[in-house]
């Protein structure tokens, strides 16, 4: 069975942040993925990690402020240097954190810019980043959104990434493929997943709709981690849902899809 994290900044959200490891580890999680660790110091968070033998599996880079809207701004022309400044913030904590692998987020596409111009930000942003990043030993990937949630946002396929990719020409850039935006924007989860697999560094899971747990909507997640397992997928799968009730409540999902 592929190997989960906790994503924890939808999980055990009733606590603090920092309390959350152990949260995740008693639950019988192995790692842990979560938006951004940079308001602690990466000493706290590692000091978190080493205590509740943990992996830190995943964050993103610094995408802007989170709190106003902003999406990422890996495709904002008008960002570039505080979007590289935010590679050299990442790779700090990742080496601090034994973070192998840290997520670009595209960003919303700012109104009237030029379409090319964004794609050029974009593309030459990632060739930054993947560069920095492979020097560093760690992995730089990509996500697609789905545009229903995040209205605007640059990246939204796995046809589209892939083009991306090519253009950007790195053998440092991988994809970031998230099961419930992917269901939204394409299906044909099990199939583009199989013949992606050697692009796919990360996947991530919820269910549709609600964005809640495997269980509770349309994905047949059964199915689709069983397959993982057949199509011999290393990576990490993130728990990146929102609990329908609690984080506790909704963890039965875990023992019925034999995800434990």
């Amino acid at each position: 069975m592929p190997r989960l994290a906790a994503n924890l900044s939808m999980l055990f959200t009733e606590q603090d942040f920092l309390a959350r490891f152990k949260a995740a580890a008693d639950a019988g999680f192995s790692g842990v993925e979560y938006l951004f660790p940079y308001d602690y110091s990466a000493s706290a968070i590692k000091q978190q990690l080493d205590n509740n033998g943990l992996t830190q599996v995943l964050f993103n880079l610094p995408a802007g402020d989170w709190a106003k809207g902003e999406r990422g701004i890996a495709c904002h022309p008008d960002r570039v240097e505080e979007f590289r400044s935010g590679v050299d913030k990442a790779i700090e904590y990742a080496k601090v954190l034994g973070n192998t692998q840290v997520n670009c987020l595209a960003g919303i596409r700012q109104q009237g810019q030029d379409c090319a111009i964004v794609r050029k930000t974009f593309v030459d942003n990632l060739k930054y980043a993947a560069e920095k990043l492979q020097a560093a030993g760690i992995r730089l990937i990509m996500e697609m959104i789905n545009t229903r949630d995040i209205p605007g946002f640059y990246l939204n396929t796995t046809k589209q990434a892939l083009v991306i990719q090519a253009e950007v020409g790195s053998d440092n850039l991988f994809l970031q493929y998230d099961i419930y935006h992917m269901q939204i924007m394409e299906g044909d989860l099990a199939r583009t997943m199989e013949g992606n697999l050697s692009r796919i560094n990360h996947i991530q899971l919820a269910d549709n709709p609600g964005r809640n747990e495997p269980g509770t909507g349309e994905i047949n997640y059964r199915f689709l981690l069983a397959h993982l397992d057949r199509i011999g997928y290393q990576g990490w799968i993130g728990c990146e849902y929102k609990p329908l009730t609690t984080t506790e409540a909704g963890l039965g999902w875990l023992k019925s899809h034999n995800a434990l």
